[in-house]
């Protein structure tokens, strides 16, 4: 049997072998980091080099850095009673406190009327395209782009940023809101005032040491233009789908994307169904936002998009990472041509 195939790294990211590393020592440090003995102390000196990490990884200052249990934690902090704008193309943890009155192009591109009431994502999951963030956007989703490219908070004009350690190679369940000096939030977990009074709980200091050598680590990737031969890759995958037989629409492909996602349209062809055959063919791939894919429903991403009903739901997302491979880019389009074909005769 042929060695299965992971093209889900917008759902999440393997695990860094830094971050397990990270990870294992941390638990073995017994203190809490709120005590104020030894062990206390050197429980609370993890979380701070993580946060220094995350912070130098993303270009903030790492006093402005909250730990929280993910970017749907950040979301609700950052956006709980505020009236802000946000397009139908937000993921779910920040559609459910935005408006989602925003027009969406055809290309993915949102327009934003007044930036300080508004949330805006830097880069879509399901189609990767880019957003260009006006200065002083109260609050932009960079889960998915953190790590696969530079990211300068302090930079960007933005107030508020939601990141998340498992995108980028750290533990799942744990993720940052990061604000801008002078910004403050309401906690919505009150209790010991950790986290700089803005998110009380004990410190999820395994998950915390893991976020942060994932960050360092996918920085040093960034550095080292690793993502450029994962652009490469999925040029070739789109090329090699192209033809004058094809049907399948590749999304956003005119628009600046991330250089690892690719959203594929099959007129007719389900979204869901692709997936299984996929699946059972050796190969992991999504139908959309990993929150939502398991739900068996028309991407709203699409749909702003302007696509079909007979469209938006015929779609999947493939995307990739530095460790994929040529050969295994190449196995996949072998597959999806047979399969699709096949649905064909």
């Amino acid at each position: 049997m042929a060695e299965r195939v992971y093209l889900d790294w917008n759902a999440t990211a393997p695990l860094r072998p830094e971050a397990r590393t990270a990870m294992i020592a941390a638990m073995d440090v017994a203190g809490n980091p709120s005590s104020v003995h030894l062990e206390g102390r050197a429980a609370k000196g993890l979380v701070e080099r993580a946060r220094a990490q995350v912070a130098a990884a993303f270009g903030a200052s790492a006093s402005d850095v909250v730990f929280v249990s993910g970017a749907t934690e950040a979301a609700a902090l950052a956006m709980a009673g505020r009236d802000l704008a946000s397009a139908p193309i937000e993921h779910e943890a920040v559609a459910a406190w935005g408006d989602g009155t925003l027009v969406v192009g055809g290309d993915g591109r949102v327009a934003v009327r007044d930036p300080s009431r508004t949330a805006l994502q830097l880069a879509n999951s399901e189609t990767g395209v880019l957003q260009e963030l006006p200065d002083g956007l109260a609050v932009s989703d960079m889960t998915q782009a953190f790590g696969k490219m530079s990211c300068a908070f302090d930079w960007s004009g933005v107030e508020m940023a939601l990141i998340s350690a498992h995108k980028l190679g750290g533990p799942k369940g744990i993720g940052a809101l990061v604000l801008r000096r002078g910004v403050e939030v309401t906690a919505r977990i009150r209790g010991g005032g950790q986290e700089m009074g803005r998110r009380s709980g004990t410190e999820n200091i395994a998950g915390i040491a893991g976020f942060g050598a994932a960050a360092e680590a996918a920085a040093g990737d960034v550095e080292r233009d690793a993502w450029k031969r994962v652009a490469e890759l999925r040029t070739f995958l789109e090329t090699s789908l192209e033809g004058a037989d094809n049907p399948t629409i590749l999304v956003g492909k005119e628009s600046r994307r991330l250089p690892n996602t690719s959203c594929l349209v099959t007129p007719g062809w389900k979204g869901e169904t692709q997936v299984m055959a996929l699946d059972l063919a050796g190969f992991a791939v999504s139908a959309g936002s990993a929150c939502s894919s398991g739900k068996v429903r028309e991407s709203a991403v699409l749909r702003a998009m302007g696509f079909g009903p007979g469209e938006a739901d015929c779609a999947i997302r493939v995307s990739l990472g530095p460790d994929t491979t040529e050969e295994q880019v190449a196995r996949f389009v072998h597959a999806f041509r047979r399969l699709r074909d096949r649905r064909r005769t």
